[in-house]
C-alpha cells in the first residue's frame, strides 16, 4: 500500500488539544464471585503504540474495558485524556445493518442526500453538521483497509467475519478518536486483511493500546506493557526488544538465585559448625564442673557467661540464615515460571517415504478443488483468504465431511484440533477426558503424560468446564496427542487464535516433540515459520503450492508500509 493512502488512518489529535494519554491509579477490580483481577494497579500510557501482553486470564481485556468505560473499577481511578475508540475481541453485528449504519454515518449521509435533492429542511443540515465530505472520507477509509469493494448500502449479512472486524475499525477511524483500544484485532483476519490492519497501526499518531498475540503486529509497537502478577511494567521498543530485555533480566535473576542458594548453604554450614563448637564447649564445661577443679561460684559464673555467649552466637547465625533465605525468596520471585511442554511421543513417528495422505481431484463443499499428497513427517502450512475453504479442507481430510467429487484418503491414524475447542466433555475431569481418547492406557500413565502438559497432581483432576482458555487448549492438545492409536497426522485449524504468547510457546514446544506429519491452517506467519514448515499450500479456488510466505515488513524498513 502506498504511503499516501495511509494518511486516511491518521488518528492525531488537534494541536491545541491536551496530549492524549491513559492513566490508572490504585485500580482495583474483582468479578462478582470475588475473584480479584487488579488490586492497586497504577500505570501511565502516553502517546504512541503500546502492545499489552500477558498470560491468558491476567486481565488484559478487562483492563481495556475499564479504560473504555465498559466496566467500573471497585476503587481507584482510570482516566483517558482524549476521545476513546474501542474494538472488542468478539465483534458481532446485526446482519441486517447497512455498512453506513455500522460506520455511524447513516444519518449524515441521508441528510446530505436530501439536501442534494433540493430538500432544505433544517433537520438535514443538523444531521450533516460540518461533515460535508462524509462519504468521501468513508470510502477513503474503506479503501485504506482493503474494503473498497464494499458499498455503503450493502448489508452486514453480505460480508465476511474478517471484513466485519475491519468495518468496526473503519467506524472508529472515521470518529478520529485520540485513544484507540484494540483487543485481539487480527484473530479473524486473513493475511491480506492483517497487512491492511498493520498499515493502519503503522500510521497511527494518537495513543494506541493493542492486546494481541500476533507477533507481526507486536513488532510494530513503540513499547510493550507486560501485565504480570497484577502489575504492569513498560518496556521500550517492540516485541523483539522486550524479549531480549526480559531474557537479560531473567538471566540476571537466575544468577542471583544461584548466589542466594549458595549463601543459604554456607549459612547452614556455619550454623551447624557453630552448634558443634558450642556443644563441645558445653561438654568441656560439664566435665570441669564434675571434676570440681575450681570453686563452685567461679564455675557457675563461667557457665552463665558461656551460655550467654553461646546464645548470642547461635542467634547471630540463625539471623544470618534467615536473612539468606529471605534473599533467596526475593531472588526467586524475580524468576518467571513460564513452563514449557515437553513430551515424548515415539509412536507418532512416520518414515520419510511413507505415504500419509492422498487427495485426488477433490471438490470441497465450498466449491474449491484440491489435489495433493503428503509423505513422511512433512509439515504443511495451509494459507488463503477467509472463506477460501481451509477449514472445510481440513474437515474433509479428517472424515467429518465428504467431498462432492474426487477422493480423500488418509493412510495413517489422524486427529484434528478445530478452531472451536469443543472436543472435551466440560462436566468431566482432564484425566477422564484423556482416558476417552486412550481407553487402553492406565490412569498412572495418563497422569504421567499429563504432567508433561503441565497438569501435575491435583490439576489433572480439574473439571474441563473450569479451565481457562490456555488450559483448555493444553488439555485438548494433550487428549489428541496422547490418543490411541497415536496420531501420525495432526490437523490444526488456526491453533494460535486467542492464545497468549506463553501458550503459543508451549504449543511450539509440544510440536517440536511430534514426529508425525502436520497440516496447519492459519494466518500467523511467524508461528508457522517456527514449526519448520516444509511446504506452503494456498487455497484460492484451487489448491496450489507457493513459495514460503514472508512476514510483513515492519515499519521503517526498505519497502515497508512506512
Amino acid at each position: 500500500m502506498s504511503t499516501s493512502s495511509h494518511s486516511n488512518f491518521s488518528g492525531s489529535a488537534p494541536r491545541d488539544a491536551a496530549v492524549p494519554s491513559v492513566t490508572g491509579t490504585d485500580l482495583a477490580f474483582a468479578w462478582p464471585d470475588g475473584t480479584a483481577v487488579f488490586d492497586g494497579l497504577t500505570f501511565a500510557l502516553k502517546g504512541g503504540r503500546t502492545g499489552l501482553i500477558g498470560r491468558n486470564g491476567t486481565g488484559k481485556s478487562t483492563l481495556l474495558k475499564l479504560i473504555a468505560g465498559e466496566l467500573t473499577p471497585e476503587s481507584g481511578t482510570v482516566r483517558a485524556c482524549g476521545d476513546v475508540g474501542y474494538l472488542p475481541q468478539d465483534v458481532t453485528l446485526d446482519t441486517g445493518l447497512r455498512v453506513d449504519q455500522v460506520l455511524g454515518i447513516a444519518e449524515a449521509r441521508a441528510g446530505l442526500h436530501a439536501i442534494e435533492t433540493g430538500d432544505p429542511g433544517e433537520e438535514h443540515f443538523a444531521a450533516v453538521g460540518d461533515d460535508w465530505d462524509v462519504e468521501e472520507r468513508a470510502r477513503a477509509t474503506l479503501d485504506g483497509l482493503g474494503l473498497a469493494h464494499i458499498g455503503l448500502d450493502r448489508t452486514i449479512g453480505e460480508v465476511s467475519g474478517g471484513e466485519c472486524v475491519l468495518l468496526r475499525l473503519a467506524a472508529l477511524l472515521l470518529r478520529r478518536p485520540q485513544v484507540l483500544l484494540l483487543d485481539e484485532p487480527t484473530n479473524s483476519l486473513d493475511l491480506s486483511a492483517r497487512h491492511r490492519l498493520y498499515a493502519a497501526v503503522d500510521a497511527w499518531h494518537g495513543v494506541l493500546v493493542v492486546v494481541s498475540h500476533d507477533r507481526e503486529l507486536l513488532e510494530r509497537v513503540d513499547q510493550i506493557a507486560d501485565l504480570y502478577e497484577g502489575g504492569l511494567r513498560l518496556y521500550g521498543g517492540n516485541l523483539s526488544a522486550y524479549q531480549e530485555a526480559l531474557a537479560t533480566e531473567q538471566a540476571a535473576a537466575e544468577r542471583m538465585v544461584r548466589v542466594a542458594e549458595a549463601d543459604v548453604q554456607r549459612q547452614k554450614r556455619e550454623l551447624s559448625e557453630a552448634r558443634a563448637k558450642l556443644a563441645a564447649r558445653k561438654r568441656y564445661g560439664n566435665k570441669m564442673y564434675a571434676n570440681k577443679r575450681e570453686p563452685k561460684v567461679v564455675m557457675n559464673a563461667r557457665k552463665r557467661t558461656a551460655q550467654e555467649s553461646a546464645g548470642k552466637h547461635r542467634i547471630l547465625h540463625e539471623q544470618r540464615l534467615d536473612a539468606a533465605r529471605e534473599q533467596l525468596s526475593q531472588a526467586a520471585e524475580q524468576v518467571r515460571d513460564d513452563e514449557r511442554i515437553r513430551v515424548d511421543l515415539p509412536f507418532t513417528k512416520v518414515p520419510p517415504a511413507r505415504q500419509v495422505l492422498t487427495v485426488r481431484d477433490a471438490v470441497l463443499r465450498c466449491g474449491a478443488r484440491a489435489t495433493f499428497d503428503v509423505y513422511g513427517p512433512e509439515r504443511v502450512a495451509l494459507v488463503g483468504a477467509n472463506g477460501a475453504g481451509k477449514s472445510t479442507l481440513l474437515r474433509t481430510i479428517a472424515g467429518q465431511l465428504a467431498p462432492a467429487e474426487g477422493s480423500v484418503q488418509a493412510h495413517v491414524p489422524l486427529r484434528m484440533l478445530p478452531q472451536r475447542l469443543d472436543l472435551l466433555d466440560a462436566s468431566r475431569s482432564i484425566v477422564a477426558n484423556v482416558a476417552r481418547f486412550a481407553p487402553g492406557a492406565g490412569e498412572n500413565r495418563i497422569r504421567a503424560q499429563l504432567a508433561r502438559f503441565l497438569f501435575r497432581q491435583g490439576r489433572a483432576d480439574q473439571l474441563v468446564g473450569t479451565l481457562s482458555g490456555g488450559e483448555l487448549f493444553r488439555a485438548t492438545l494433550a487428549a489428541l496427542m496422547l490418543a490411541e492409536p497415536a496420531p501420525q497426522l495432526l490437523l490444526l485449524d488456526e491453533p494460535t487464535n486467542s492464545l497468549d504468547l506463553a501458550s503459543v510457546a508451549q504449543l511450539t514446544a509440544a510440536l517440536e516433540s511430534y514426529e508425525g506429519a502436520l497440516i496447519v491452517a492459519g494466518h500467523d506467519v511467524p508461528f508457522l515459520r517456527t514449526l519448520g514448515i516444509t511446504r506452503w499450500l494456498r487455497l484460492d479456488g484451487e489448491l496450489s503450492e507457493v513459495p514460503p510466505v514472508e512476514p510483513a515488513a515492519p515499519p521503517g524498513t526498505p519497502g515497508s508500509a512506512r
